[in-house]
């Protein structure tokens, strides 16, 4: 017995007219070729207790590097087998992803895979599927079509649950062209990075660079037929960067309505321009500075004067807040708040109480949670996305691996764990359940020759964890123009439970901070931590910073930077 059935996505077009705006079917030959997907799903043979099926999935939209194809059982249907794909389930909701060998799709082109199932009663086919995010409604030759929406989950504002799935994100063409001038640099010069907007003057462009509006001008450009997210990084507190020197911004602590007026404001009416409302536009709101507030103020040992003096005056909760109320009402922008990474927020002094104080952010200056889309971590940082040669469970000769130096207590010994277990605390303090995760995977590669291939010896904990680890940092906290690093894990939507994507927030090829001294007007000071002949601190444990010679300001092209990452590339380079 056979049953077949074909999910379609029914085409609708917005015709604009002199009288107002309608919603009509386009003619057939225009609705076949927008089509954006077709599923089909097939019982290829059914017998009292199971059945086997096959999927068939043809791509209409842009070309594919990999896919994830998502339905859900009205019965009791469990998938016991499969092939040419990763399927897994959670109830009735099933997930098949790509193979490393089968992922890419072009457009107008198919891959099919296949598994077996148990069932009793009976074994209704699915009735609803979706591609990356994009539903496809069912079409059962009835003619009733049915309307379908473009993303996975939309809410009553018309925003996706997340922004990548089914979607492009937009290259910016300035890195590109850096990344693509680098002997070697076209093998990654088409990936999608975030564009900083890290002072007053880059919303309308720095020194005849791009400018805010020149950015999502080139979405659209981009974007064709197809959904495209950009990413933007805000990223101008007074105060900024309260404990590091590199990264200093131009405004002082007290300057909160300079921020708001000649920086957000401006931001939010050029966002909110209905020129754009078709894209899904990301933003990274603040990197570092909530997290300062847990870790460098007051008695601790790592606590600055400046950091102290932002957690009194209240101006980075009271900016970050003030930027979710004022991006957050505009319908297709989505909020990820920073948080940190694993070595930051991974211990549990840090923990709950940095998810406290964003929640405090959150509800301040009018905010609300429903303006937190989620949460992005390690951005600009350098964490392994996953270490597999250890875990913080593993003893050895009956010494925790938590007891390591390099782990030194911390619960997490990478990032991904550390995001998903932080997204469940987030939920816990009173975030919405559907808030997602990314990963700034665009520096924690750690690949090439260095890369351990196993466990180091058990001659004792120490041993064990920095004979395996895939980080080579001399110490965790170590952050600028790190030496040895290299890419890391591709943009991708969606890759792991909890997280919406991996993303290069942090364009590849931009230095962290100087080296040495050097004078500049765009508020950037010298930190010694950028410094290889550094001995250290107390947020590093007063070793060498690890950092790259001759490094120039953070923003700036680092050549030498860029070469070392393709280098050390992981998964690497072809």
């Amino acid at each position: 017995m056979s049953r077949t059935r074909t999910a379609i996505l029914a085409a609708l077009a917005l015709v604009a007219g002199a009288t107002g705006t309608a919603y009509t079917a386009l003619p057939a030959a225009a609705a076949a070729a927008s089509i954006p997907c077709t599923v089909d799903y097939t019982v290829q043979n059914q017998w009292d207790t199971g059945f086997t099926a096959a999927v068939t999935i043809t791509n209409n939209a842009a070309a594919k590097s990999s896919w994830s194809v998502k339905w859900s059982y009205a019965g009791n249907q469990k998938v016991t087998s499969y092939w040419n794909s990763k399927i897994t389930q959670s109830g009735t909701a099933v997930t098949a992803n790509n193979e490393s060998y089968n992922g890419t799709i072009a457009t107008g082109g198919s891959v099919s895979f296949g598994f077996n199932g148990s069932y009793s009663g009976t074994n209704a086919v699915p009735t609803a599927f979706t591609l990356d995010g994009v539903t496809c409604n069912v079409d059962d030759g009835s003619g009733g079509g049915g309307g379908g929406g473009t993303g996975g989950g939309g809410g009553s504002d018309g925003r996706v649950d997340n922004p990548y799935e089914g979607a492009q994100v937009y290259v910016n063409p300035e890195w590109s062209a850096k990344a693509a001038a680098e002997p070697g640099g076209s093998r990654v010069s088409n990936q999608p990075t975030g564009v900083w907007l890290d002072r007053i003057a880059a919303i309308d462009g720095v020194n005849g660079g791009m400018g805010l509006r020149d950015h999502l001008d080139a979405a659209l450009a981009q974007k064709g037929g197809n959904e495209e997210v950009v990413q933007l990084v805000v990223y101008d507190l007074p105060g900024r960067d309260c404990a590091a020197l590199a990264s200093n911004g131009e405004l002082g602590p007290t300057e909160i309505d300079k921020y708001k007026t000649q920086f957000i404001d401006p931001i939010a009416t050029i966002l909110a321009d209905p020129k754009y409302a078709s894209l899904r536009i990301v933003t990274t709101i603040e990197i570092d500075s909530l997290p300062n507030l847990v870790t460098n103020t007051g008695s601790r040992a790592t606590a600055t004067a400046n950091c102290d003096t932002m957690l009194a005056n209240g101006n980075y909760v009271k900016g970050v807040g003030y930027a979710l109320a004022k991006l957050g009402a505009i319908p297709n922008v989505y909020n990820y708040l920073d948080a940190g990474h694993h070595g930051w927020l991974g211990w549990d002094d840090n923990f709950a109480p940095a998810a406290n104080v964003f929640k405090q952010a959150a509800t301040s200056e009018g905010a609300t949670v429903d303006d937190v889309a989620g949460f992005i971590t390690n951005t600009a940082n350098y964490s392994a996305l996953k270490e597999n040669n250890f875990t913080v469970n593993d003893t050895v000769n009956g010494t925790s691996v938590r007891q390591s130096k390099w782990v030194d207590w911390n619960r997490y010994v990478d990032e991904q764990s550390f995001a998903q277990a932080f997204r469940t605390e987030l939920v816990s303090v009173g975030f919405n359940a559907n808030i997602g995760m990314l990963i700034d995977t665009s520096r924690n590669g750690w690949g090439g020759t260095a890369r351990p291939t196993g466990p180091g010896a058990t001659t004792s904990v120490d041993t064990y964890v920095d004979g395996g680890r895939y980080d080579r940092r001399i110490h965790i906290g170590n952050w600028c123009n790190q030496s040895g690093a290299g890419l890391g894990e591709r943009p991708q939507a969606a890759p792991a439970a909890g997280i919406d994507a991996y993303v290069w927030m942090k364009p590849p090829g931009e230095s962290d901070g100087s080296s040495t001294a050097i004078a500049n007007d765009e508020g950037k000071g010298f930190d010694r931590m950028c410094d290889p002949t550094y001995t250290g601190n107390a947020r590093n444990g007063n070793n060498l910073s690890g950092a790259l010679p001759n490094a120039p300001l953070s923003g700036h092209w680092f050549s030498a930077q860029f070469q070392q990452l393709m280098q050390n590339a992981y998964p690497p380079l072809s």
